[in-house]
């Protein structure tokens, strides 16, 4: 009983670390040794484990396939600054990896420093929920609208700087953008609308993490967040989660 007691204690005093009310901490967390930084989302361990950062996206360095995004180089330098050579903490969601097989983690630093949140404060990263992965999207969220009202980093640039609907082309599809629209027609039991020339929906697949439709009304001012993609109705965009969206309007 004595060697548990000390070995909980000795938990307890690890900085960074979280705790849920249960012996169940035990489970939600480890350390790793960080060895290369890959871009401003991605690294990879001394063990050769590679982590992605939960929850966030940077923009794209330059590839073999693609040229770089801008301000690529600054996120991942500003990465770099913050975790190179150093130990980390990996806290979990729901689901621990990707397509690609990557670990997917929100990460500490040993003084308590989020790394995640880090990023979108200073403008490097823009919210990017992945589902079910949803417990830190709201504490992003209300950093990223921080960053953007004061227009840091990313959000100064045209490539990331928050659009008008009536903005939207062709030319960005594909691109995950932040739009500001007022809504206009209502369908789908409220599950889709127009954003002026815009196509908003929520696909059945994600509907569960809505729990019920949007709360909206005709002319509200909406903001949203997706990747812009086109079909025979025209231009659209999919909510992924309740965070893909704000109400905006007085």
């Amino acid at each position: 009983m004595k060697l548990f007691c000390a070995f909980a204690l000795l938990l307890f005093a690890l900085p960074g670390l979280s705790f849920a009310g249960t012996l169940s901490f035990v489970s939600q967390g480890r350390w790793v040794q960080v060895d290369k930084i890959y871009d401003g989302d991605t690294f990879r361990t001394l063990k050769g484990e590679k982590i992605r950062l939960l929850g966030i996206n940077t923009p794209e360095i330059a590839h073999t396939s693609s040229p770089g995004q801008v301000m690529g180089k600054k996120a991942s330098r500003a990465l770099r600054q913050l975790i190179a050579g150093k130990v980390v903490r990996l806290a979990f969601d729901e689901q621990r990896r990707d397509t690609y097989q990557r670990t997917l983690a929100q990460i500490y630093l040993r003084d308590g420093t989020w790394v995640n949140g880090k990023l979108v404060e200073l403008g490097m990263a823009h919210v990017y929920t992945f589902t079910p992965n949803l417990r830190w999207a709201g504490d992003l969220m209300r950093l990223e609208k921080e960053a953007r009202r004061e227009k840091r980093g990313i959000w100064k640039t045209k490539r990331f700087s928050v659009l008008n609907a009536t903005q939207i082309k062709s030319a960005h599809l594909g691109q995950f953008r932040v739009v500001r629209g007022q809504v206009g027609r209502i369908r789908k039991k409220g599950f889709a609308f127009r954003l002026d020339a815009l196509n908003i929906s929520i696909p059945r697949k994600y509907r569960r993490f809505f729990k019920h439709p949007p709360a909206l009304h005709t002319g509200d001012m909406v903001i949203v967040h997706g990747v812009v993609r086109a079909a025979s109705s025209g231009l659209y965009l999919a909510l992924h989660s309740p965070f893909d969206l704000e109400n905006i309007s007085p």
